[in-house]
């Protein structure tokens, strides 16, 4: 089995994570917590959340979505259609700038807030997914243990409804916020990057073609 960038990264969280399971100071030190960034100018933070989980469920929740997509995100990218042999180093790019990339309007919003902590690579992992979706957009999917039965391109608007719904509701304890804004970011990062390095593939004609041969239009 080749040792990709994404299993790379689902082995380091596990082992990062595993560590906060069982050692207090680990997770202290690396969840997200505004005040720290504000006041003590701890930026690692935006990054060094996504290597922490609240419990196993989290854990595998997150890294078998990054798997399951990250897998196939990786292999396009390294394509001669996309990215070519920077497609690897792009793909790590996608996934570590949108560790912070996501966070960006929860620490404007609780910069000061000493209540607030957050954690989970779900941002990160909801950039990856929304490439994934970007590039095969009739792929099925389904919600959490539903089973596949939905296209992508309808999948990805109804989630980021549904999540925008939650997050403004705020009754529970998960960064909705960090999933839309990772999802935004990754399909914003490829289109971006696809045009500036003039890839051979055109990443929205093609996502338009698809929808439209799916729809028989």
């Amino acid at each position: 089995m080749e040792l990709t960038f994404t299993l790379v990264i689902i082995i380091i969280t596990a082992l990062v994570s595993y560590g906060g399971f069982t050692n207090e100071k680990i997770m202290n030190d690396l969840i997200f917590y505004p005040p720290a960034i504000t006041e003590r100018g701890q930026w690692y933070r935006f990054f060094s959340n996504g290597l922490l989980h609240a419990d196993f469920f989290h854990l595998i929740f997150n890294m078998f979505s990054l798997y399951m997509f990250g897998e196939i995100v990786e292999k396009n990218f390294s394509s001669s259609l996309l990215f070519g042999d920077k497609g690897k180093l792009i793909y790590l790019a996608l996934y570590i700038i949108a560790l912070p990339v996501c966070l960006i309007p929860t620490y404007l919003k609780n910069r000061n807030n000493y209540h607030y902590r957050s954690l989970g690579a779900s941002g990160a992992v909801s950039a990856v997914v929304f490439v994934g979706i970007l590039l095969f957009p009739t792929a099925k999917l389904g919600f959490f243990f539903i089973p596949p039965i939905i296209p992508g391109y309808i999948f990805g608007p109804l989630y980021l409804l549904v999540s925008t719904l939650l997050e403004k509701r705020g009754q529970d304890n998960i960064n909705h916020s960090a999933h839309i804004w990772g999802a935004l970011f990754g399909v914003a990062f490829t289109i971006t990057l696809s045009y500036a390095l003039q890839t051979d593939y055109d990443v929205v004609q093609e996502f338009v073609a698809k929808v439209k041969d799916n729809l028989g239009m």
